[in-house]
């Protein structure tokens, strides 16, 4: 039987201390935290507390040394990304790199070509691929049930006057590289084509920094799929998270538990009178001789595959441990870094 991966968390902060270790917890018989590191006094004592039987290390130094550690787990803040990662595949260690993989495009191709040089030792941790509810949505999509889809819209809206490291431009603050890779990710995926356009825009609206924490996208891919991405940290009243728009029907959800579809009958014939160039009658409607009859679908959220983010974990192990491909590329996380990073030259309108 495979042993646990035993891991070692590469700063101990929100990302490393609230959600890696609760989530790494969850896979017991897979993963052991063996090690972490951090050059915050009081977040190595926070770390000690969850893990009492795990060295913390002040310095890198020591902790890439360490022998036990078999998989080093770059929780670090953003524009440190590339650069630990790097280092711990030299220090001979495997790596899971937390989002943004990068903050540049050409720090994303020198992840690439460590990764390339280096197999099986570069992993990308955009977990929110595996969500439920994009899952299951990607299900009825492929089904056919909502016809040709020809536009999809995303969206993560709250209202925040915030005011951490993260709404500073220069250390990799802003919306783009906080949810943006997240929802550039599935936008891509969803588009299923190599982008052909793309528009946006950036706002700072509540956001206490110099960095934009409003994002318009819109994707176009060489198939005519439309996907609508807005992120918002300025926006009290929300939209749907998932709109989806088929030729045969559609989808919404506002919360990511519940799924509403709407969609013409299956096997129900689409009306094919053909258009009058004449007057329309005075009553009677607009012309057309077949009236649609629909489904109507409010569905929990239960994608087949049993998705949810920290199954990030399982697929992971199953790669490592047992040689099953690991579902996210490096070529799929860099062509997410060049999209963020084309939308980043857009000038950033204050509407303070």
């Amino acid at each position: 039987m495979a042993g646990k991966i035993r891991v070692g968390i590469w700063g101990l902060g929100r990302a490393g201390n609230g959600m890696h270790i609760p989530e790494l917890r969850q896979f017991p018989d897979q993963y052991e935290i063996v090690a972490g590191c951090d050059i915050d006094a009081d977040r190595r004592a926070a770390a000690q507390k969850k893990l009492p039987d795990a060295k913390i290390y002040a310095t890198p130094e020591e902790f890439l040394s360490d022998p036990n550690i078999e998989l080093v787990n770059v929780a670090t803040r953003s524009p440190d990304h590339v650069k630990h990662a790097i280092e711990a595949v030299k220090a001979g260690k495997m790596v899971m790199v937390e989002k943004p993989v990068a903050c540049r495009i050409e720090d994303a191709l020198e992840l690439r070509k460590v990764a390339e040089a280096n197999p099986g030792k570069v992993y990308i941790r955009h977990n929110r691929r595996f969500e439920a509810a994009f899952s299951h949505i990607r299900e009825i999509i492929k089904s056919g049930k909502l016809g040709n889809v020809f536009e999809i819209k995303l969206c993560r809206h709250n209202y925040q006057w915030r005011a951490d490291w993260q709404t500073i431009l220069e250390h990799g603050g802003g919306q783009l590289l906080n949810w943006g890779p997240h929802l550039v990710d599935h936008a891509l995926r969803f588009l299923e084509s190599p982008v052909k356009e793309m528009w946006s825009d950036l706002a700072i609206v509540a956001s206490r920094g110099d960095a934009e924490d409003h994002v318009k996208i819109v994707l176009k891919g060489e198939n005519g799929r439309v996907v609508d991405v807005e992120i918002s940290g300025g926006a009290s009243l929300g939209d749907p998270i998932y709109a989806v728009r088929g030729s045969r029907g559609s989808l919404m959800s506002w919360d990511e538990k519940r799924l509403k579809l709407k969609y013409l009958a299956p096997g129900y014939p689409v009306c094919e009178t053909p258009a009058d160039p004449g007057n329309p009658p005075l009553e009677g409607g607009f012309g057309g001789k077949l009236s649609p009859v629909w489904v109507e679908d409010d569905l929990g959220v239960a994608p087949s595959n049993g998705d949810r983010p920290e199954m990030i974990w399982n697929y992971l192990y199953e790669t490592i441990r047992l040689g099953k491909p690991y579902p996210i590329t490096i070529d799929e996380a860099v062509e997410v870094v060049r999209v963020i990073d084309l939308v980043k030259k857009t000038p950033i309108r204050d509407v303070r």
